[in-house]
């Protein structure tokens, strides 16, 4: 099959690989319809995540139909078209059993590793390094998914795989976001990153109760999005964040902050951000954490930081003095998926909201490669990419 495959830092092609196969009784091969390339897959591109190995397939986005079913299966027959949550879940164990899918206990094979640099291990991911597990991701023609009754979600039919291909990661991901950050009716909320978790951050946080939503990011096509989202902007290169956060809530300062960037935040003009920036280019550092330093300055006393961008390490010159001193939660994590799939699939199915309004790039799986530096480089308006194998 055809499948995107890692061969190193801004190396990644569309290659020929080794079809899937059924490795365990409680597994499925779907021929993948509809996969992504998400903002997280960058810090592979761009080798901000360790252990990642030349011959990975890439991919975390996917879905498709079942072409063969593992014999312990009862849940899904030959011809289902199903939604694959990046995160892989046994369903059995006490973190499954409490809902938080994505620290599930048994599906990492290399926990050991993880546990060394996390203190614990997160669950197994598809296409996101060894340190998660290492399994094949689904940037692919087909996909084995692993545990497939705990995990996937049936596809009902006459849903067009762009409503419903996001409930792999990025809608549920922008939900947990604002569930974590504790909204209340009426609740100021200010998201960092308009990019596609950003956009479903302010969606959710307007079905959350939100009584104003305000975005931040530079790049023109993403703030337009974020304003069809009913989002008041900041574009952060014609004023300090900051100083417009605290106009904007007459000093209080935003109820609950949502960091949507993650370890890539490019930020211009700021002595913090250029520091970051020229420690990950000598290696010196992970995480250029710029965002995450203004979501607690700006966040009001007593409020709530929620953060669903991904970190790797050890970002540098976090304001700890202002977060304990201020009364700040934090809330944050990998996507427990499999909790919200469902809750997330009703809504699209009442017409709540169309999540195919992110999509800006429909591509063949061999256009993978060049589409990848399109995103990074946030060139020719590409805010979210859907690779049809």
């Amino acid at each position: 099959m055809k499948a995107i495959v890692w061969h190193g830092k801004g190396d990644v092609r569309c290659d020929t690989v080794a079809d899937p196969k059924i490795q365990e009784p409680t597994d499925v091969i779907i021929k993948v319809t509809s996969t992504c390339i998400c903002g997280s897959d960058l810090h592979l591109y761009d080798h901000y995540m360790p252990t990642m190995q030349s011959g990975d397939i890439l991919g975390h986005e996917p879905m498709g139909e079942v072409v063969e079913v593992g014999s312990a299966v009862t849940k899904f027959k030959k011809g289902d078209r199903i939604v694959v949550p990046f995160d892989i879940a046994c369903g059995e164990c006490w973190f499954c059993q409490k809902q938080f899918y994505s620290c599930c206990d048994t599906t990492n094979p290399n926990a050991k590793l993880a546990a060394e640099m996390m203190g614990h291990a997160p669950a197994g991911l598809y296409g996101y390094s060894h340190l998660t597990g290492g399994y094949p991701g689904g940037q692919a023609e087909y996909l084995r998914v692993v545990k497939a009754e705990a995990n996937a979600l049936k596809v009902p039919d006459g849903m067009p795989d762009e409503q419903v291909v996001f409930l792999s990661d990025i809608f549920p991901t922008g939900y947990m976001a604002a569930e974590n950050a504790q909204i209340e009716p009426g609740d100021t909320v200010a998201v960092w990153g308009c990019g596609p978790v950003g956009q479903f951050c302010i969606r959710s946080a307007w079905m959350l109760g939100a009584g104003r939503v305000i975005a931040i990011d530079r790049v023109p096509e993403r703030l337009q999005m974020a304003r069809d989202g009913k989002a008041e902007v900041i574009n952060f290169d014609e004023v300090t964040v900051y100083d417009r956060l605290q106009e904007l809530t007459k000093g209080r300062g935003p109820d609950r902050c949502i960091e949507a960037v993650g370890c890539e935040a490019h930020y211009a003009g700021y002595t913090d951000a250029f520091l970051d920036k020229a420690k990950t280019l000598v290696g010196a550092a992970t995480d250029r954490a710029h965002a995450l330093r203004e979501a607690i300055m700006c966040c009001r006393k007593a409020g709530t930081v929620s953060v669903p961008g991904v970190y790797v390490g050890f970002p540098d010159k976090l304001p700890f003095g202002a977060f304990m001193n201020k009364g700040l939660t934090m809330k944050t994590g990998q996507t427990h998926t499999q909790k919200y799939m469902k809750l997330l699939l009703d809504k699209i199915q009442a017409r709540e909201i169309d999540p195919s309004f992110v999509i800006t790039h429909q591509l063949k799986l061999e256009d993978g490669p060049a589409a990848y530096q399109t995103f990074r480089d946030k060139q020719d308006g590409c805010i979210k990419v859907v690779l049809k194998p």
